[in-house]
């Protein structure tokens, strides 16, 4: 049994979904959810505080999901969670939760989707520009 913390969840796509390349295609881009309630008091329901969460994707998964997914999709993803941690430019530690997604699928609770088989050839490479990328999307969204 892995010891690996896995986590599935729904939301919307909130920042661009942009195609990194600098050997391996990778994603990086922020999901907000926002868990709601049926209040009985009220018979109405109710939205929770929405929480942000960053997704990161790599290869197949990176590239399929750049060029299907926009700003404001309804998404499930799957995956499991990690830190990354770096130092800023001005010598600051910084940490931030990243759910490494092995599944991502539109909300078909909210529409269609068509699938479309893609072939594309295998890239190799060691560089991901990860810590540009979450000092980055830290100036996209609210968290």
């Amino acid at each position: 049994m892995s010891n690996d913390n896995t986590l599935t969840f729904h939301g919307r796509v909130g920042t661009k979904v942009e195609l990194r390349e600098g050997g391996v295609p990778w994603v990086l881009f922020r999901v907000a959810s926002t868990p709601s309630y049926f209040d009985q008091a009220t018979r109405q329901w109710r939205d929770l505080e929405t929480i942000w969460l960053s997704v990161k994707a790599w290869r197949s998964l990176a590239q399929n999901a750049a060029e299907s997914l926009e700003v404001g999709d309804p998404i499930i993803v799957s995956g499991k969670v990690r830190v990354e941690r770096w130092t800023t430019s001005e010598g600051e530690a910084r940490e931030s939760t990243v759910v490494e997604a092995s599944l991502i699928g539109h909300d078909l609770t909210w529409g269609v989707t068509t699938l479309r088989k893609v072939e594309r050839q295998p890239q190799v490479s060691t560089n991901d520009g990860t810590v540009a990328a979450l000092e980055e999307l830290e100036g996209q969204s609210a968290a």
